[in-house]
């Protein structure tokens, strides 16, 4: 009996692509003969950029063992006379779920109790998403069905990744042979994968998309110091994390913005991961291809809308509709850009659609070498393996398909895939009946069939006086037909027959239901003018329209650029001392402020009219949520170490609809779900630039606080009663916990810190904690509190805490009761940002007065007014003028409130929130009195680009107009042309506030 290894050595012995011994007893007789098979006369396909015509290739126990045209076919072979035929290296999917367990991620019901802490018994992570100690070896099984489908399509072998959690393991490499387990893998642990999905983890804990970015990058921190400190936590999670870093890492990013920030965790801890995308990359080209990552691409292409119904077509966005018609370019745009791509059918519902995407995409520019590279050498090199797969070099593993021709040809049918060196036949070669034929049908002889298309899919043109499509089957010998009497009949003329030689014939029915006799003489081939007919029209199917940035409505091929440009004859409000000028100038050189004042000049300067106008320093909005891909962390009571710059959207319309409302900078806040939110995001809206681009450079850093009904989640339903806090009196307690845990921590540090060389060479340094560093920048004055609050007692709660703690309260936001506790404010020099005259949305808010903001103002309390809102930020004008109706506030004060004002609270004042030199210019130009009903912003400037211009607003409007009508036009055509369509869908606009919780991309709750 033969010796029977250890699956550790069974596996290790695999990876080295040696297949000729079992290691496994058989019950029966043995087959030892070795498996040597010459293909001859093929044209072989090497690699990607070696191809020999007329070659020999042998195979010898599921190896290659010579390939090229002077090849000796040794004794014994069995020979294959490929002639006609193309060999290709078997395709290889490095991102498949082939063999491993289905992952259903069950989403928790908000209505269902949370689960805070994890359930998973052992030594393990203390949260479920992270699963590093998963191998998908130790759960994977080989699928004949499956096995079959992807064959199919050309691939040999896949990369097999078990799809759960955000770390979740290691990946296997595995062929698509039909063996035992143990004989069919190649690498045990081919890469590790990564991504920002919980999973099938039903943890609260994280339930947004910047929670999942923390806890991964937590979770570097934390396998690095338990490597660096073995003794202190014997962690299987953590250390399986520290060896899974050690192969290729593959992150499964959803979108192209999570690319991107994905790419940034990956920059913090020095990996250089491998995306797999969505197919939306090229939207993001620049910022794509600065990642210098490989990208494994989806090739699950969107159909073309139904939008016969003018209604219908409404409802499709701009960016999906471009979308349709762009994303089987996206493979040429990466590729020409210099992006490494490689393919994977993981995305595709069916994968009999990879094959014909895939010959999409190099009709839409991906050269047939690149698209080859990319299913064969790229993903064996990055995954190791390029001395096993992705070529036909000798020792190579004998995987290997055969086409009838080229395999990105329509008449590239894949006739036989071998894996391993076993044949699996696909199809049989198709019979080819394409050319001219003459028809005669009873006595009518004046038609002519032609017969196009691919031989598995023919295509039929009945040519008479006039030309019309018709339909046609070839199944096996019986051939069916039917076309329209006439351009313009309705009525049809139906065949049916068989195959005799290269002629068709059988009998038939016309319109007016006789039978009929018919024959089709095969007369001539497609001639070569028909050939370059359909490839023109191919070509023209394959035009695209422009880029646009961002790739949304009222987004531009080219983004505005800066200009020198000067002012001259308008009401100036300058915030400053010089107060309102009238009939004055303003003067704007490299996106600074130069000049406020009269009679300006500047040779070379676009001069401005601005008689009858109004300028203004561009409004600020203290308390927004815009622009954010999720707003609330709420499963813990402290998630300081969340961060609202992980999360920006630059595509989000609320930033262009905010500009035309005068709005140049806004700060984005956490929501008010938990007393300790996340860090806040500050930026310019900069309409078509990346989320990095956007953030103001060199801004403070904020961070959200919260009080009242939503921190103990009163109105979160009677389930909601396990997270700690659930009363007032709590939310105080977990204030003192945090910043004394947080002290602890920055005293712990101070003393590691204060060690000398060698001490420390003895020492254990301390674990870095985000939550705690960030609490601990609050202490030192490096980041600033703005605090979600309405009631008198709690904020009076909270100023005694940061007395007593040694911290500072920034800014307390919506501060409803602020005029009962000003005093008390102006003394500790906290500013308030509020509502102009919101009250009697909740029980919080029955004391509110509209007369608050003016009070507070007067009593000298830095006052802003802020928005909460999306839509209300277009009017923070109008809400600032609210106080001048209410308290008489002079009408400069009022605009201070939506502009100097809310820059001093986040320390910005020396940059904008007025007009003076030296300053950014963050400008608007006001058709009228800025605090009017009637005042619209003609030009909105920030870092004097005018990103919102009120003419060329209306020229996007009209060019926006002509290409969805040029896209449904083309839509219409595709579905003409008999193309699958999809039902129309309109996106929900989700405006969110403080309180939204977010627990999946459906499903969302108030807690007002």
């Amino acid at each position: 009996m033969k010796k029977i290894l250890t699956i550790a050595a069974c596996l290790t012995f695999s990876a080295g692509g040696v297949m000729a011994q079992e290691t496994f007893p058989r019950n029966g007789v043995y087959d030892e003969r070795a498996g040597l098979v010459a293909f001859t006369n093929a044209t072989v396909h090497t690699d990607y950029k070696t191809t020999i015509p007329n070659a020999t290739l042998v195979i010898r126990d599921g190896k290659v063992e010579a390939v090229g045209t002077n090849v000796k076919v040794p004794a014994g072979a069995v020979v294959m006379d490929a002639k006609g035929k193309h060999i290709y290296p078997g395709l290889v999917d490095m991102f498949s779920d082939y063999g491993v367990p289905e992952v259903k991620a069950e989403r928790r019901s908000w209505r269902s109790a949370p689960q805070m802490e994890s359930t998973k018994e052992g030594a393990f992570n203390w949260n479920e998403a992270i699963r590093p100690e998963t191998d998908a070896v130790e759960l994977f099984k080989v699928d004949a069905k499956k096995a079959e489908e992807l064959r199919k399509q050309g691939f040999g072998t896949v990369l097999a990744v078990h799809r759960d959690g955000i770390a979740r393991g290691t990946a296997a490499l595995v062929t698509l042979a039909e063996k035992r387990e143990n004989e069919v893998v190649l690498k045990d642990r081919a890469a590790a994968a990564l991504s920002f999905e919980k999973g099938t983890s039903k943890q609260d804990y994280p339930n947004s998309l910047m929670g999942s970015v923390a806890l991964l990058r937590q979770t570097y921190l934390d396998a690095q110091w338990n490597a660096q400190n073995p003794q202190k936590e014997q962690n299987i999670s953590l250390a399986a994390f520290t060896q899974a870093n050690n192969y290729p890492q593959i992150f499964e990013a959803s979108n192209k913005l999570n690319i991107l920030r994905a790419d940034k965790v990956g920059d913090e801890f020095g990996k250089q991961y491998i995306m797999k995308g969505a197919g939306d990359e090229y939207q993001m080209l620049p910022q794509i291809k600065a990642t210098n990552a490989p990208i494994i691409l989806s090739l699950d292409f969107p159909s073309a809308y139904n939008v016969e119904d003018p209604f219908d077509a409404r409802r499709v966005a701009l960016n999906d509709m471009k979308h349709w018609e762009m994303a089987p370019a996206n493979a040429a745009l990466l590729q020409k850009a210099g992006v490494t791509i490689a393919f994977t059918a993981h995305d595709l519902k069916d994968k009999k659609d990879f094959l014909p995407n895939l010959r999409k995409a190099v009709k839409y520019g991906l050269s047939e070498e690149e698209a080859l590279k990319a299913l064969t050498a790229t993903p064996a090199k990055l995954l190791n393996a390029d001395k096993l797969v992705g070529s036909l070099n000798k020792g190579m593993l004998a995987n290997f398909i055969i086409t009838t021709d080229n395999l990105f040809s329509e008449d590239g049918v894949i006739l036989e895939n071998w894996v391993q060196g076993e044949q699996y036949r696909i199809s049989d070669v198709p019979a080819d009946y394409r050319g001219v034929y003459t028809l005669k049908l009873g006595n009518d002889t004046g038609r002519k069939l032609l017969i196009a298309g691919s031989a598995e899919k023919p295509e039929l043109k009945v040519i008479a006086q006039d030309t019309v499509k018709g339909n046609i089957s070839i199944k096996g010998n019986l051939v069916t037909i039917s076309f329209a009497e006439s351009k313009d009949s309705k009525q049809s003329i139906r065949l049916s027959g068989w195959v005799s030689d290269k002629n068709l014939q059988g009998e038939g029915q016309l319109p007016n239901a006789s039978s009929v006799k018919w024959v089709a003489a095969y007369s001539e081939a497609m001639t070569e003018q028909e050939k370059k007919d359909r490839a023109k029209k191919e070509e023209e199917n394959t035009a695209i329209g422009s880029m646009i940035y961002p790739f949304q409505a009222y987004g531009q091929p080219e983004l505005p650029k800066q200009e020198t440009m000067l002012i001259k004859n308008a009401t100036v409000w300058t915030n400053e001392k010089e107060g309102k000028l009238e009939n004055a100038d303003v003067l704007i050189r490299n996106g600074k402020i130069a000049k406020v004042g009269k009679n300006l000049s500047e040779s070379g300067a676009r001069v401005i009219d601005g008689t009858g106008k109004h300028v203004t320093p561009g409004i600020i909005d203290e308390h927004s949520h815009i622009a954010l891909d999720g707003v609330n962390e709420g499963t813990q009571a402290v998630t300081s170490e969340v961060r609202m710059a992980d999360v920006v959207d630059p595509e989000d319309i609320n930033i262009y609809r905010q500009l035309a409302g005068g709005v140049t900078t806004s700060q984005l806040l956490h929501g008010s779900a938990n007393p300790i939110g996340g860090q806040s995001a500050i930026i310019k809206l900069r309409w078509g630039k990346s989320a990095d681009e956007l953030l103001v450079e060199n801004a403070d850093g904020y961070i959200k606080f919260a009080l009242g009904e939503n921190v103990k989640q009163s109105n979160w339903g009677g389930i909601q009663t396990i997270r700690f806090p659930q009363s007032r009196m709590g939310v105080e307690q977990v204030f003192v916990d945090a910043f004394q845990r947080a002290k602890e921590y920055e005293q712990t540090w101070k003393n590691y810190n204060s060690l000398s060389k060698k001490q420390k060479s003895k020492a254990t340094a301390p674990r870095r904690d985000l939550e705690l560093e960030t609490l601990v920048e609050i202490l030192n004055d490096k980041r600033f509190i703005t605090c979600h609050s309405y009631v008198q007692s709690e904020i009076n709660m909270l100023m005694k805490v940061a007395d007593e703690m040694g911290f500072k309260v920034n800014t307390f936001t919506h501060i409803l009761e602020g005029y009962k506790v000003a005093d008390k404010m102006k003394e500790r020099g906290i500013g308030g940002s509020t509502f102009s005259d919101w009250w009697a949305y909740k029980m919080e808010v029955k004391d509110a007065i509209p007369q608050n903001a003016g009070i507070m103002n007067q009593l000298g309390v830095v006052t802003a007014i802020n928005s909460d809102d999306a839509e209300m930020a277009r009017r923070l004008n109008q809400e600032a003028a609210k106080s001048v109706k209410y308290t008489g506030m002079s009408e400069e004060d009022a605009l201070k409130m939506v502009t100097l004002n809310p820059a001093k609270l986040l320390h910005l004042d020396d940059r904008m929130g007025s007009l003076k030199a030296g300053k950014d210019a963050d400008i608007v130009l006001w058709n009228e009195h800025p605090l009017s009903i009637y005042a619209k912003p003609l030009k909105t400037f920030v870092d004097g680009i005018a990103y919102y211009d009120v003419e060329r607003d209306e020229q996007l409007r009209e060019e926006l107009e002509k290409e969805r009508m040029r896209l449904v036009q083309k839509m219409l055509h595709e579905k003409g042309n008999g193309a699958k369509t999809q039902a129309p869908r309109s996106r929900k606009a989700h405006v969110v506030h403080c309180e939204d919780v977010q627990h999946s991309e459906e499903e969302s709750y108030f807690a007002y």
